[in-house]
């Protein structure tokens, strides 16, 4: 059976920054991803890296100079639009946001290529992990494949197949829906749409209800159209007829500008429907020999801009913490979970304070106000 000191579940942002750390460090990990190649799925739109938590993460991984050659030039400028299409805040990319743009899957490009050949095992989907004493784990895969490991970290996202081993949490529905949508060569063939968000996102929102654009490379409008519905109310929705599941949402639109009606209705691609989930905030767990979680599979929160960014802090800190203390892997865990546990908890009542600012009751005050507040 095939024995691994380090194994990695997932190899999202967050798994992939900590093998790196762990490679910069002299440390060997295997990543096991139920992909079947790194091209085989969307990897989802733009990122906003910050300062204080994913551009460090990167730093320690040795990649930041790559990280700065994939910024979307313009991307941190923002709008704010009421229903009828009037801009009530319009903030310029002045190039000090301190959150520069890149593109989700050239951010896992380059920290895939920074990797040894063969440290990724593609087509490997868990489905068992049973601890077997002392720290150690037996993994079991879906192809059949099985391995042992001496230290075991779950990168694997909101329904982690890991998390189990130390915690009873599960996600459970928010309440708020959002549903992905497209324009390609939107400058040309979907002008108003196009001028609306502008260079960079755009958040139209009202109470229950939103619509959130960024713009990509290439003239492409990425939207994340949201609305605030029970479980039920989405269960009706036939999203394999992606005509009618657009106008459908878009229904719930009804006397908004037409420019952003349009994000919906225009959309060029099968509407990808993304009910939000989240763990309790204060996600915890004791001390487990030879296991921990990183990313959504330890604090999965609501999007609020974070979530990438506290991954990748997740891994790189794991990976200083492993490569500090070598020869003691429980210190170094109960220091990298005792960070974690106060920084997430955080970031968690952060994240759902956001949906309350987006499309709570005061909308789009409350959403104004939370930018005035940030001004010099």
């Amino acid at each position: 059976m095939t024995y691994h000191p380090v194994t990695i579940i997932g190899a999202g942002l967050g798994g992939l920054t900590l093998a790196r750390v762990l490679h910069v460090h002299g440390i060997t990990a295997a990543v096991y991803e139920g992909d079947t190649s790194a091209d085989v799925r969307a990897q989802g739109g733009m990122l906003d890296i910050h300062e204080e938590d994913g551009q460090l993460a990167l730093k320690a991984a040795g990649l930041f100079d790559a990280f700065l050659a994939l910024i979307h030039p313009g991307g941190q400028q923002t709008r704010v639009l009421d229903w009828q299409g009037k801009v009530l805040l319009d903030q310029p990319d002045d190039g000090r946001g301190g959150r520069p743009e890149v593109s989700r899957s050239e951010l896992r490009r380059i920290l895939l290529e920074s990797l040894p050949p063969n440290t990724v095992r593609w087509g490997h989907k868990l489905t068992t992990a049973l601890a077997l004493g002392n720290g150690r784990h037996e993994l079991t895969f879906a192809n059949g494949a099985t391995v042992t490991t001496g230290l075991l970290i779950g990168a694997d996202g909101a329904w982690s197949r890991v998390r189990p081993l130390l915690s009873k949490a599960k996600p459970t529905y928010v309440g708020t829906l959002f549903v992905e949508t497209y324009l390609f060569d939107a400058d040309t063939h979907h002008t108003a749409s196009a001028e609306a968000v502008g260079g960079g996102s755009l958040m139209a929102v009202a109470p229950g209800r939103g619509i959130l654009a960024h713009r990509e490379p290439n003239g492409v409008l990425h939207t994340y159209v949201a609305l605030d519905k029970p479980k039920e109310w989405i269960d009706h929705i036939d999203f394999s007829a992606p005509t009618a599941a657009l106008n459908r949402i878009a229904a719930e639109f009804g006397g908004w500008d037409s420019a952003l009606t349009a994000l919906i209705t225009d959309g060029e691609t099968s509407p990808v429907l993304r009910a939000l989930h989240a763990l309790p905030e204060n996600h915890n767990w004791k001390r487990m020999p030879g296991v921990t979680l990183l990313g959504d599979a330890a604090h999965l929160m609501p999007p609020s801009g974070e979530g990438a960014n506290l991954a990748m802090l997740d891994g790189a800190e794991l990976g200083a913490a492993i490569a500090a203390s070598p020869n003691d892997i429980e210190a170094a865990l109960w220091t990298y979970e005792e960070k974690l546990f106060a920084r997430s908890a955080s970031a968690a009542m952060e994240a759902n304070r956001m949906l309350g600012v987006l499309f709570g009751d005061r909308a789009p005050q409350s959403l104004l106000e939370f930018f005035n507040n940030f001004r010099p």
